[in-house]
């Protein structure tokens, strides 16, 4: 789809960002990690963001596991529900790496034999090695995690910008929920889904956004700042409907006014 260039009506622009403001209120309650980062990175800015646009500077490059092999050797649907947050821990990988690994089989365990997921997010590109229709390998094996979520790796290797990756990984998640209709409530730490058979069923991932562990103060700045980039994406539409129906006013004010210029110029009055 091209680009949207329109320039916007400052009622419009008014109104949205009053919505926006609301939505980027900082929760007082954010660990001093997060709010460090917060701080670093800045706000997320109180802007209607196109969602095409918008997904395109994710950098988004598809490299597939081949279809019948390895990850996708079983051909299984999914029709996405949740979104599954996880980290690499691996210094020496970065996400060409994975992709590469993925696509030779490399790394074993889920149901079918091999492990996949959909993403894995670096400082500056994303890569997608299997479509978002298709169940991965990441999360709980038969469980809910695998059965109906995406799954998104963040990258951690040596020379890699943690923050940057974090960053683009909320706006890939919220390009997610924007396109699959994912609600914000539905953002799911790799904790949240049990593993069956583990001596400690809730793994620690990402564990850089966990307190001990756990889903804590840094997990809901995270997913937070998912929201607020979201709200961006969903403002752009009501934007387009709020100018649809200021055109559609101008256009039948318009009307009348070349009505009553024929009547006008019809008894003589023009």
């Amino acid at each position: 789809m091209n680009a949207l260039r329109i320039l916007i009506p400052s009622v419009v622009v008014g109104g949205i960002l009053a919505a926006l403001s609301s939505c980027n209120t900082t929760d007082s309650s954010v660990t001093s990690k997060s709010g460090l980062w917060e701080r670093e990175l800045g706000a997320v800015a109180s802007t209607p963001a196109n969602p095409n646009e918008s997904h395109k500077e994710l950098n988004i490059k598809v490299d597939l596991i081949q279809k019948g092999k390895y990850g996708r050797r079983i051909d299984r649907k999914l029709d996405p529900k949740f979104i599954t947050i996880h980290s690499t821990q691996n210094p020496t990988g970065d996400a060409f790496a994975h992709a590469k690994a993925l696509k030779r089989g490399a790394l074993r365990g889920g149901v079918v034999g091999y492990l996949c997921w959909h993403f894995t997010v670096q400082d500056d590109t994303v890569i997608q090695h299997i479509p978002t229709d298709e169940r991965g390998e990441h999360a709980d094996f038969d469980g809910p995690g695998n059965r109906y979520s995406i799954g998104i790796e963040m990258c951690e290797h040596q020379g890699n910008d943690q923050l940057a990756t974090m960053e683009r990984t909320a706006k890939l998640a919220a390009s997610l929920m924007y396109h699959h209709q994912i609600p914000i409530e539905n953002i799911r730490a790799h904790y949240h889904w049990p593993r069956e058979g583990y001596s400690t069923p809730n793994k620690n991932c990402p564990h850089f956004l966990l307190e001990n562990g756990q889903p804590g103060g840094t997990w809901r700045w995270f997913v937070g700042r998912i929201n607020q980039h979201h709200q961006r994406l969903v403002a752009f539409d009501e934007y387009l409907r709020q100018q649809k129906e200021l055109e559609e006013q101008q256009d039948k004010q318009n009307r009348i006014v070349q009505i009553w210029h024929r009547i006008t110029d019809f008894i003589g009055l023009g």
